[in-house]
């Protein structure tokens, strides 16, 4: 936590702008924002005074809301030409926004075409005061390597929302696995083992926690709040359902890095496979790795294999 704290400390400064919130469904991505709002409170006492999604952001209402303080672009594995939408709303907001600060929360970076490596690194040399901030090391060389602007090494801000407890488990073993183009197509699970992702979700559920959260700030009399807050609630609502999810298991096997994350956070043993640039790996090589609770596993039978009797061995104690 001590690093996060300096990460986000150095660049908080009045009031400031939080900018891509996940409005989907993939827990992991609002754990990070949970975790971001977190650090903004504890460290500044203060929420962000503006907040959008990559589909709505006016830049207008955000030089109104903030007229000279920092833009946070919300952290994650998104940096790079896997998830293009993303990447274009950030290399839209450094050209736009060359007032003030921008600051890329911890990122992840992949890029499969150098040419557009290039141009990132265009956008972000015309940029006098960008700072990225980068959660594995092979990522924080690629950007000192390409990119003219501060980078430095930073965990991942989901860590911020800190240990907690989860149910008691209904099964020994759950396999928690990507069914999106990031997974690293692992084999066919064992007969016996649940296997699940956290990307299904009730989105009338998700509509109703974020009219209440709307309905919280309606003292404020004002839409920016209301909306923020009806972000927070989604949000909240989603890493609750991350957290129930793998509470159902004694012992996780996954090959997503917030089902680590979060994990780690429930005191959950789980074996890790990477997914396909080998993002996981990086993270805990940089940050997590030394955790008792997490194994590196060969392969899916290895990582099984380990998650049933790490099952048996808390089961019996």
């Amino acid at each position: 936590m001590s690093r996060l704290n300096e990460c986000f400390s150095e660049h908080l400064q009045g009031k400031f702008a939080l900018l891509d919130f996940p409005n989907y469904s993939n827990v992991g991505d609002s754990a990070i924002w949970l975790g971001a709002l977190t650090l903004f409170r504890s460290l500044a006492g203060a929420d962000p005074a503006y907040v959008s999604a990559f589909h709505n952001l006016d830049d207008a209402a955000l030089r109104s809301a903030v007229p000279e303080g920092p833009i946070f672009l919300i952290g994650g594995g998104s940096f790079g030409d896997i998830w293009n939408h993303h990447q274009n709303f950030r290399e839209g907001v450094i050209a736009r926004f060359t007032d003030r600060p921008v600051i890329q929360l911890p990122q992840s970076i992949h890029y499969n075409d150098p040419a557009r490596i290039a141009q990132t690194a265009r956008i972000i040399a015309a940029h006098p005061n960008f700072t990225l901030l980068v959660r594995d090391v092979p990522s924080l060389e690629l950007a000192q390597k390409y990119f003219d602007c501060p980078v430095h090494l930073c965990p991942d801000s989901a860590l911020a929302i800190g240990a907690t407890r989860g149910a008691a488990p209904s099964m020994d073993v759950l396999a928690m696995l990507r069914t999106d183009k990031e997974g690293a197509g692992v084999a066919q699970v064992p007969a016996g083992i649940p296997v699940d992702d956290w990307l299904d979700e009730d989105i009338n559920a998700v509509r109703r926690a974020k009219a209440a959260g709307a309905i919280r700030a309606w003292t404020a009399l004002s839409p920016s709040a209301a909306r923020a807050r009806s972000y927070e609630a989604a949000a909240r609502h989603r890493v609750e359902r991350g957290f129930r999810q793998l509470s159902q298991g004694r012992a996780i096997v996954t090959d997503r890095l917030h089902v680590h994350i979060l994990s780690l956070l429930l005191g959950r043993p789980h074996a890790v496979l990477d997914n396909y640039y080998g993002k996981i790996g990086r993270f805990l090589d940089a940050f997590t790795g030394a955790s008792p609770l997490v194994y590196r596993a060969a392969d899916l039978d290895d990582a099984i294999a380990w998650a049933r009797e790490a099952a048996r061995n808390r089961q019996a104690a």
